[in-house]
């Protein structure tokens, strides 16, 4: 089925991509990718001559009825693999138990740093668990991808995509055996990971923002809240401070900056 998911895709999108020269032709390596649509996890693996592993919430394999069903064949015919957030540590560690599975295999995995789609457009602080640790764990080389315009066919809540050609680059893979054995290292974790990112921004060519997207989100979800509170003139629902402690003085700038959690 994923040939002709990959197919369809192709045919219908005509997605131009540079880089492919990067992919090996065998072995495992992780595809970090920037995250602007819900189809980047489609329109990745349908360039690829190899399968490509994404993971994806587990509701989506298990919703009942036909749609349902045809969701999970779809998702399944394109790679994805089902996780299950339930637990202390909920996706983050099952996401990262995954990785290092797939990539035990030989296979490929993709992974998004940024932990969510951009809620802008711009590209955000990637998380410094789940990559990095994946990274050193399996020893696997790490390429950079940037994903262009796949937010522009379709936007957050919009469900048919808009027909208009996306674009995918791949980086050279980097390669971090300097840093095998230092797992526990949070600033290792941190480096890596800016490295990473700072790749895929010179890609992407987006704007980096010194904040993570989750952050990001929620200040978004809070001024909209507060926009409409005074427009309706009822008083916004208490919902915390607002604040986003992991920006910088304006919330911009180069990846790297100083991580204030393990």
């Amino acid at each position: 089925m994923k040939i002709s998911v990959g197919n369809g895709l192709k045919l219908a999108f005509r997605p131009w991509v540079e880089g492919l020269e990067n992919v090996p032709a065998e072995g495992p390596a992780i595809l970090a990718s920037n995250h602007l649509s819900f189809s980047d996890s489609f329109f990745l693996p349908a360039v690829l001559d190899r399968k490509v592993t994404f993971i994806a919430k587990a509701e989506y394999f298990t919703t009942p009825g036909l749609r349902g069903r045809l969701t999970a064949a779809f998702f399944r015919g394109a790679g994805q693999l089902p996780v299950d957030r339930s637990g202390v540590r909920g996706a983050g560690e099952a996401a990262i138990r995954s990785g290092i599975q797939v990539l035990e295999r030989g296979e490929l995995f993709g992974i998004y740093p940024e932990g969510t789609r951009s809620p802008d457009g711009r590209l955000y602080r990637g998380k410094p668990g789940g990559l990095a640790r994946v990274a050193l764990a399996t020893g696997a080389p790490v390429l950079p991808v940037a994903m262009i315009d796949t937010e522009k066919i379709q936007p957050p809540g919009k469900v048919v995509p808009k027909l208009m050609r996306p674009g995918i680059r791949i980086g050279r893979p980097l390669d971090f055996d300097r840093y095998r054995g230092m797992e526990g290292d949070r600033f290792v974790l941190r480096a890596l990971t800016d490295e990473v990112m700072y790749e895929i921004m010179k890609l992407s060519g987006q704007e980096y923002v010194d904040m993570y997207a989750t952050a990001a989100k929620r200040l978004i979800a809070e001024r909209e809240k507060a926009e409409k509170a005074e427009k309706t003139g009822k008083p916004p629902a208490s919902g915390g401070s607002g604040r986003a402690p992991e920006a910088g003085p304006d919330g911009h700038g180069a990846p790297g900056g100083a991580d204030r959690a393990a």
